[in-house]
């Protein structure tokens, strides 16, 4: 049975929806259509969860062709303290992709993706951060969320000690670390590095069409109920319709319940405070991979550009 050999491993809003999509396109690689499986982060996932079922994980990778190198992406691997450890013991030779990006912008990007997923009820960006100690203590957690600790919004950007884990435990050699800068800068630079980190075809040149652009649901009732549909309406429906009927069904309704739209700029006086709040943090990740990046902490506009992925 063919095991994934590469992970993209984190962070949430740093390019990875788009990297996933673009390394799909290439021939020698297999990446299966779900993202965020989180099947090594069993510290963050619910003891029911069905993907931490190793069976079930890798039924996901049975489409894999026999010369092609199988991946997948859960960008919470990063966020998680044992999912380091527990890919090193399934793959001892595993690649780790990291993408990263500025701590504050990533924070502001991500709450606007939650919100639009359904895992966040708090609409209001400062108001979220503000709830971050209640839901330290199991407070304000909305319903059906997967993974609880994703709303702990400062804990999951401190990049820091998480990329140091990997290094840890992989060795820097089997660690590529891209900042979400240079890939919206030069994607087609990036992604050739990332195929040569990987040893497959660097000739490949996917399309690089725009992936997960900031968008905003038109009625947030409809889109619960997509989410989490009642039972008897799940019931009723697996009773008298085929999946792919289905699929198709609630693809088309999302699609119909979704417009996209430019993010208004977060307010100057709060990019301060973060950034403020952040600049240790951003010092750090300067020196553990040796590049400057200190520039985060001064910055005044933020990245709101929606390319390759916001």
């Amino acid at each position: 049975m063919t095991k994934p050999e590469f992970f993209i491993a984190g962070a949430p809003k740093c390019g990875t929806t788009a990297m996933q999509e673009y390394l799909r396109q290439h021939p020698g690689i297999f990446m299966p259509d779900m993202k965020e499986i989180n099947h090594f982060a069993d510290d963050l996932l619910k003891q029911d969860d069905p993907f931490l079922k190793r069976e079930r994980y890798l039924s996901l990778f049975e489409g894999a062709g026999e010369n092609q190198l199988a991946g997948e992406a859960s960008v919470y691997y990063l966020f998680s303290k044992n999912a380091a450890r527990n890919i090193k013991s399934f793959c001892p030779g595993a690649k780790i992709i990291i993408m990263l990006r500025n701590p504050v912008d990533v924070l502001y990007s991500r709450h606007a993706q939650l919100v639009y997923n359904g895992a966040e009820d708090i609409l209001d960006f400062e108001a979220s951060l503000a709830a971050e100690e209640k839901r330290r203590n199991g407070e304000l957690i909305p319903r059906n969320i997967r993974i609880e600790k994703k709303l702990l919004h400062r804990e999951v950007v401190k990049f820091t000690e998480q990329v140091r884990r990997y290094f840890d435990t992989f060795g820097r050699n089997h660690v590529h670390v891209i900042i979400y800068d240079d890939f919206k800068r030069d994607t087609a630079m990036v992604y050739r590095e990332t195929l040569r980190f990987l040893h497959v075809d660097t000739g490949f040149r996917p399309d690089f069409k725009v992936i997960n652009p900031n968008k905003r649901v038109r009625n947030r009732t409809l889109q619960r109920f997509l989410k989490t549909p009642p039972s008897l309406v799940r019931t009723i429906g697996k009773s008298l319709l085929p999946q792919s009927f289905r699929n198709v069904l609630l693809n088309r309704l999302r699609k119909l319940n979704t417009h996209y739209v430019s993010r208004q700029p977060m307010s100057p006086e709060l990019r301060r405070r973060l950034q403020e709040e952040f600049a240790s943090e951003v010092k750090g990740l300067s020196e553990l991979l040796g590049r400057d990046l200190n520039h985060w902490s001064t910055d005044k506009s933020i990245d709101a550009q929606e390319t390759p992925e916001n």
